[in-house]
């Protein structure tokens, strides 16, 4: 195989000119020897044409003299690199002005940024880069592959190098395409979240270095689920689209905008203070509520609302920074659609946050250490006054042995989605009790969640072993908010609870807008009045006239019922004399701890 050069040399390093003896050594122990006479079996025996080859598959061959900075080229080199002439590439120099400037210092860095030779071969480096045959003014590139070894001189300084370049136009595209779908959202085009987290990360590590300030905004498309509803999803991701364009038109050149979730866009303002952002977030709305969207359905209009807030001032870590654009959108989407909020810091929003995670620690180190307890309250006959059930009360046991209320916690549980771990330890706990006092009935709260959680239900028939003995003696409390929240799921669920034998009461019953035929379709088993209507009964003539109302209904349905937060014997004689089922409230005890069973009627 022969390289084109004047005068022209051959391939084999072995007869290449080299000025250095370690170089020469090494070339040696790659190429073969040649033999005067001889036959290449690579060659003349088997007819081959590498030099074709290597034009087939758009690949060439150089020898790099780097001392003297001279690169002698396969004889395809001006075909397979589009240079005019292979003079044009005949030096290090000139072939390095012809890389793309953003991509200048790759292949200097790959031989000339460190690393010495370990052994005879060299050291080897393989780099991409964009190379621009008819110089850098020009439109037109390639995109080529290079790798090969290069050798040092006795000082330990590249002297010599040697390789192949490929050109990898379609590979290259199809690695951009797959890595461009791997970092943008495919329906909008836009940074899909977890690049555009990325992005937000740098910014703010940039601002916090040079204390330029930065801003990061979230605008969320509203009334979304509307046009969801009433042209179907397609039409609402054309909206979506739709919305990510117009913003993106209207976008500073260094600015970035990315999907964040389902109708919601992040975009990242670079050199932006409060009075910039309100501006930026101003024009973004307006552009989105002039824009006329032309849908597949029809013509439509949209329009966002906006929450920003500026970095690093307002906020140090990434998470905080979502967390407060978020809070600020939240803001604005509550005020009016089509508003603007900037985070405003609110040391009693601070405080609070900081309590919920104190307490949602304090309810997960409960449940794993087993120190949730029960106490007991009773609900009494209203006829004698005598114990018919208890009510399991919930109590968090602290490391120094005190008991905390589950009205300290268990809200925080619930929005924090802890109240499954809660109402499951809690049924564990009931179902030990029921099956250590044979004659105890108990009545057990569960939260809004429980009620949709097929897993609790399976997990009362394995504790209970599916015994009706013991299931028929337990009463699960639903609150009237979550029965209607969904009430085809809660009608289910109450099946589902008196299949398996246990009785079922709806808890604080008037506090929400539960109507009598849904009370009718739960088909429950007792009513619990909410506390407000008991408290003032001998005064509030309402509340009375609520009373009676109530309790001639549930006598029609068949149900019980029960007064709650009755406090005296004046209040426990007027709803005895209305036709109250229970009484139950601090008049007839305190909650009592499992221990003090043994002096019940029921211990």
């Amino acid at each position: 195989m022969t390289v084109t050069q004047t005068p022209p040399i051959s391939w084999n390093l072995a007869s290449a000119r080299d000025d250095s003896a370690a170089v020469a050594h090494a070339d040696a122990a790659i190429s073969p020897p040649v033999v005067p006479g001889a036959i290449d079996p690579l060659t003349e025996a088997e007819g081959l044409d590498l030099v074709g080859i290597l034009s087939a598959i758009e690949e060439t061959a150089y020898i790099w003299d780097i001392k003297d900075d001279r690169i002698d080229w396969e004889s395809n080199a001006r075909e397979v690199l589009l240079v005019p002439s292979v003079s044009d590439i005949a030096t290090g120099g000139a072939f390095q002005m012809m890389i793309a400037p953003e991509h200048l210092t790759r292949r200097t860095d790959a031989i000339f940024g460190g690393g010495t030779a370990p052994d005879q071969r060299g050291v080897p480096y393989r780099i991409q880069y964009r190379f621009t045959p008819f110089g850098r003014r020009s439109d037109k590139s390639i995109w080529i592959e290079d790798h090969g070894r290069w050798w040092p001189n006795d000082e330990g300084r590249p002297a010599r190098a040697r390789g192949v370049i490929r050109v990898i136009n379609e590979r290259y595209w199809e690695e951009q395409r797959l890595l461009y779908r791997s970092d943008h959202d495919e329906l909008t085009g836009q940074l899909n979240r977890i690049r555009l987290t990325e992005a937000l990360g740098a910014v703010l590590s940039r601002s916090e270095r040079t204390r330029q300030p930065a801003a990061f905004i979230i605008a969320a498309v509203n009334n979304l689920s509307v046009i969801n509803d009433t042209f179907g999803f397609d039409v609402g991701d054309e909206v979506i689209s739709s919305v990510a364009r117009v913003i993106k038109e209207k976008m500073r050149g260094g600015d970035t905008v990315g999907r964040y979730s389902s109708n919601k866009f992040g975009i990242i303002l670079n050199d932006c203070g409060p009075g910039a952002m309100r501006v930026a977030a101003e024009r973004f709305m307006k552009a989105v509520r002039d824009a006329s969207i032309r849908s597949s359905a029809c013509q439509l209009s949209a329009t966002i609302s906006i929450g920003g807030v500026v970095m690093p001032d307002q906020a140090s870590t990434v998470n905080h920074v979502i967390s407060h654009a978020l809070q600020a959108l939240d803001k604005a989407k509550h005020k009016r659609l089509d508003c603007f909020m900037a985070y405003e810091p609110s040391p009693t929003r601070e405080t609070a946050r900081q309590r919920n995670i104190a307490i949602a620690d304090d309810v997960i180190s409960a449940l794993d250490d087993n120190r949730m307890r029960l106490v007991l309250q009773p609900m009494v006959r209203a006829t004698d006054h005598k114990p018919a059930l208890y009510e399991c009360l919930l109590r968090m046991e602290r490391p120094d042995g005190n008991l905390v209320s589950a009205g300290e916690f268990i809200a925080v549980a619930e929005q924090l989605g802890l109240s499954r771990l809660v109402d499951r330890r809690t049924l564990e706990l009931a179902v030990g009790l029921l099956r250590s006092h044979p004659n105890l009935h108990l009545s057990l709260n569960v939260s809004s969640l429980t009620s949709s959680d097929h897993e609790w239900l399976v997990a009362l028939h394995k504790l209970t072993g599916g015994k009706r003995q013991v299931t028929e003696r337990l009463t699960i409390e639903i609150t009237e908010t979550a029965a209607i929240h969904d009430l085809d799921q809660s009608i289910t669920f109450v099946d589902t609870l008196k299949e398996l034998g246990c009785r079922v009461a709806i808890d604080d019953f008037g506090a929400g807008y539960t109507s009598f035929k849904n009370l009718k379709l739960l088909n429950v088993d007792m009513v619990k009045i909410d506390g407000a209507f008991v408290k003032d009964i001998c005064r509030d003539v309402s509340d009375q006239a609520f009373i009676k109302t109530m309790v001639e209904l549930a006598g029609t349905f068949g149900m019980e019922t029960v007064a709650e937060w009755v406090g005296d014997a004046e209040t426990a004689d007027f709803l005895t004399r209305s036709g109250i089922t229970y009484l139950q409230g601090f008049h007839f005890g305190m909650p009592l701890e499992v221990a003090a069973l043994g002096t019940t009627p029921y211990g």
